[in-house]
């Protein structure tokens, strides 16, 4: 049996095909219409994930949709009744939520014929958050939590989770969010975009939690894990704040108030240069989170007692809060999926769906995220054909000042890559399904040495053109992370930060950031052998098992296919790329 699950007029919009209770397909509609973050109804994704599964939309029983309209009636009404929001935020709202309320319709349009004859199932976005978090965990009895800006009136959900099932404990109900907080000051900091939080987040280790006090104005603790916003600081409880879910990048209005300037002064314009001030606010603003964060943790942790916690949501993607939590909670284990965010409402929708309403036994854990799109051999060649004019040849040939490769040997192509790197070239790196997720894990990526302290200005300069403030990651084998890191649990998700050990931090100082840390994958043989034998060939020559990671794209969404690989190749200065069996190489500098 197929579930179809879909995140529609959402930010991350995405879709994904669950068979027989297992995830058999899934993907961000951005990554197929080149749009970030697009926020709309995921036509492509739906058509991609079908194709993928060979099974059209007549064959599909249950549609899986991660919002509900009709959920949290009497808190909206007493909200509106007491706040009265403006008259252009709640036409936003009625628009997006007519637009929810008629995916059937929108199915049955995509299908073109009208043959979509399944159910459609409305789930509540936190049940759908936990569900992606807990369902395919590999823990019979875990803690769950979702955190994040707003989703069908709620910023928070928590639940205890056993077998099939999940049970809520408690919510946090509009207009009360640490997410919004977060988007709050991401904004006053100028970063105004959709999505702009991780780079606050990543600025933060450059400052001091000076501002911590004033924070501590805006967000307030209570009792029993709870916490609530000072709604003067804010403008998304009254007068309410423009978003647009329409078809394209969602957007914001700014979500605070004047009063943000009577406590921390001026915002920053986004074209304004970065000084200590802007630093220390970043610092405090991840401090005040983390206060949050682990305030609400500790108090779950005491009413369930359990000791294993499942995370979703778009808070649960804050990876310097994560790579705390041993250390900070009596929690021993710690699951988030790949996409943690609002994409991941899909896959919990769906797996909400399987489990919880059809009542179906687990026996799926995520232990990999490649789950995307993949493209055969001959759509590579037509690729050469289109983007370099070459025909399909065996052995090098040479096309203006490019070499170009067909290798029959895995092991040789990893051989060549591996001393590529050592050498100090840039490899955009393109194999098998894409990751579904954020997180470039070693099928969409750019790689480099990490031993070069020059190489994160290198990419920037070359490729990535980013802001000088944010951290490249490593990715490690899995069986050496002790060795480089004072904290051994595996993450394959890249969702963790961890401390590197301080003996090794000049062994790798293009991953390491300026506090110390490195948000690191762990690369096992069983989940992607090609990539972890790179891994390993590049330990062979320079005795480092640690290669710098960063996404496959050029200010765009990841690139998805052969042509979009190939034209991102192109049009920046990488020495080299690997695309499935093919190797593209520039002359040597």
């Amino acid at each position: 049996m197929d579930v179809l699950g879909i995140n529609a007029f959402h930010g991350d919009s995405s879709a994904v095909l669950l068979r027989d209770g297992r995830f058999e397909a899934g993907v961000e509609e951005e990554r197929l219409n080149r749009v970030k973050h697009w926020a709309g109804f995921p036509a492509e994704a739906i058509l991609s994930v079908l194709e993928a599964g060979a099974v059209g939309l007549a064959q599909i029983g249950h549609v899986a949709i991660s919002r509900d309209p009709r959920a949290h009636l009497l808190q909206k009404a007493l909200h509106a009744f007491r706040h009265r929001p403006g008259l252009e935020a709640v036409r936003s709202r009625l628009v997006n939520h007519r637009q929810i309320q008629d995916v059937a319709a929108r199915l049955a349009s995509l299908d073109g014929g009208g043959c979509f004859t399944g159910t459609v199932h409305h789930v509540e976005h936190h049940r759908a958050h936990l569900a992606s978090a807990f369902f395919c965990s590999p823990f019979e009895k875990a803690a769950c939590l979702s955190l994040d800006g707003f989703g069908d009136f709620l910023s928070s959900m928590s639940a205890a989770g056993e077998g099939n099932r999940l049970t809520p404990i408690d919510t946090v109900v509009f207009p009360h969010s640490a997410g919004i907080f977060y988007t709050a000051v991401t904004q006053f900091l100028g970063f105004p975009r959709y999505g702009d939080e991780y780079k606050v987040m990543g600025l933060a280790a450059y400052g001091a939690p000076s501002f911590l006090p004033r924070m501590r104005e805006m967000v307030h603790l209570s009792d029993e894990g709870r916490f609530e916003v000072d709604l003067d600081y804010f403008r998304h409880a009254g007068e309410g704040v423009t978003m647009s879910w329409e078809e394209g990048e969602p957007t914001l209005g700014p979500i605070w108030s004047p009063r943000f300037l009577d406590t921390l002064g001026r915002p920053r314009r986004p074209d304004e240069e970065i000084t200590d001030r802007h630093r220390d606010l970043a610092a405090s603003l991840q401090a005040m989170y983390e206060e949050v964060f682990f305030h609400r943790l500790r108090w779950l942790h005491k009413r369930t007692g359990l000791g294993a916690l499942c995370l979703a949501g778009g808070c649960a993607m804050n990876s310097v809060a994560n790579g705390k939590i041993f250390a900070r909670t009596d929690f021993s284990d710690v699951f988030i999926q790949s996409a943690a965010g609002d994409a991941g409402t899909a896959l919990g929708a769906a797996l909400y769906v399987w489990h919880q309403i059809l009542g179906f036994p687990r026996g799926y854990v995520m232990e990999h995220s490649y789950h995307g799109p993949s493209f055969p051999e001959s759509r590579i060649l037509r690729a050469l054909r289109d983007k370099l004019g070459m025909g399909a040849k065996e052995g090098e040939t040479r096309i203006g000042d490019l070499f170009v490769r067909r290798h029959q040997n895995e092991s040789q192509l990893v051989e060549e890559t591996a001393r590529a790197l050592a050498g100090g070239e840039i490899v955009g790196w393109y194999q098998g399904r894409s990751e579904w997720g954020p997180r470039a894990l070693g099928n969409r990526s750019i790689l480099a040495d990490p031993r070069r302290a020059e190489m994160k200005d290198v990419l920037n300069a070359r490729i990535k053109r980013r802001e000088s403030f944010r951290p490249f990651a490593p990715s490690i084998l899995e069986e050496r992370t002790g060795d480089y890191f004072e904290e051994s649990y595996p993450d394959p998700f890249m969702l963790k930060v961890y401390p590197i050990r301080s003996s090794k931090r000049r062994e790798i100082p293009a991953v390491t950031h300026v506090d110390g840390t490195g948000r690191l994958q762990t690369v096992a043989q069983r989940h992607n052998p090609r990539f972890w034998g790179l891994i390993k060939g590049f330990e062979g020559l320079t005795g480092v098992p640690v290669v710098l990671n960063t996404s496959f794209n050029d200010n765009e969404p990841i690139v998805n296919t052969p042509e979009e690989a190939l034209e991102c190749f192109l049009r920046t200065h990488m020495d080299r790329l690997v695309l499935e069996n093919w190797a593209i190489a520039r002359p040597p500098r």
